[in-house]
């Protein structure tokens, strides 16, 4: 049973997004992220807070904002994808939208969002454009590019805070499949852009909708992880066999190409290093 620890403010009529959050033990982070939700200019939503039942402060931090969360639900779950599953059935508005703690709405995000889809009633998604943090850099990603993710799932700017998607296209997939541990979204993305060829928008590239934080549960899982996943998402959704074999060489060949020239550059240094010495 869901322990709903708080169901408040519900809504009179369908809010227009949903925005859920998905979090646990992260009470450094969680607090900035509802700031950034409830100080957007555009009200017409509703917030939804899923806590994996966190050990550290993370469920105080939260309940300061308890007056301006919907809803709030404090459980142990199985995994991410079970818990974003969870925030979707609690959800009631037309358009979804998960940040994760640590991430960032600017303040007139949701307000572009819902233009894009009011200047077109057939879109089903949008892209906006983020600034993504990695470990040693950070990019300003905007747009999305369709070809790209026959070959490449990095096709797009974020699967979380920058991306919305209709709740009855949330509900047509039946959420997201919790077999996949760590790439679920490319499941969806891969659903909605061949096998019911929907059509979606982008925000312009000056149009900052959020700021995403490096890290993040995906981050924990290695290489060989998230590419045996990959490769499983495409052979589920019965991609071509041999255009499959081709992208996962073609993966494994970058992979140990890349660390082949990291580690000739770090050895030369220390060669370098040893000979000064």
């Amino acid at each position: 049973m869901n322990k709903l620890l708080n169901k408040n403010k519900i809504l009179k009529t369908k809010p227009f997004f949903s925005i859920i959050t998905v979090v646990k033990n992260d009470e450094n982070n969680i607090k900035k992220t509802i700031k950034s939700v409830i100080q957007q200019s555009f009200k017409n939503y509703e917030y939804i807070i899923i806590d994996g039942k966190s050990s550290d402060q993370t469920l105080a931090q939260i309940k300061k904002y308890k007056k301006k969360i919907n809803i709030l639900i404090s459980q142990r779950d199985k995994g991410i994808y079970y818990a974003m599953n969870k925030g979707l059935n609690f959800s009631n508005g037309e358009v979804i939208v998960f940040i994760n703690s640590g991430d960032l709405f600017t303040k007139n995000a949701l307000k572009i969002v819902y233009n894009k889809f009011r200047e077109n009633k057939k879109i089903d998604f949008v892209f906006g454009t983020v600034l993504r943090h990695y470990t040693k850099a950070s990019i300003l990603k905007s747009g999305f590019n369709i070809n790209k993710l026959i070959y490449n799932f990095d096709f797009a700017t974020a699967h979380s805070t920058g991306f919305f998607l209709k709740k009855k296209i949330y509900t047509l997939l039946k959420g997201f499949n919790t077999k996949y541990m760590c790439s679920a979204d490319y499941n969806i993305y891969y659903k909605i852009c061949f096998k019911h060829n929907l059509k979606g928008a982008s925000t312009l590239k000056n149009q900052l909708i959020g700021i995403v934080a490096s890290g993040g549960f995906s981050s924990k899982v290695s290489f060989f992880g998230h590419l045996k996943e990959e490769v499983q998402i495409r052979f589920d959704n019965k991609q071509n066999i041999f255009f499959i074999i081709i992208i996962f060489l073609n993966t494994l060949i970058k992979y140990f190409y890349i660390n082949l020239i990291r580690w000739t550059y770090k050895n030369k240094n220390n060669y370098e290093l040893h000979i000064k010495n």
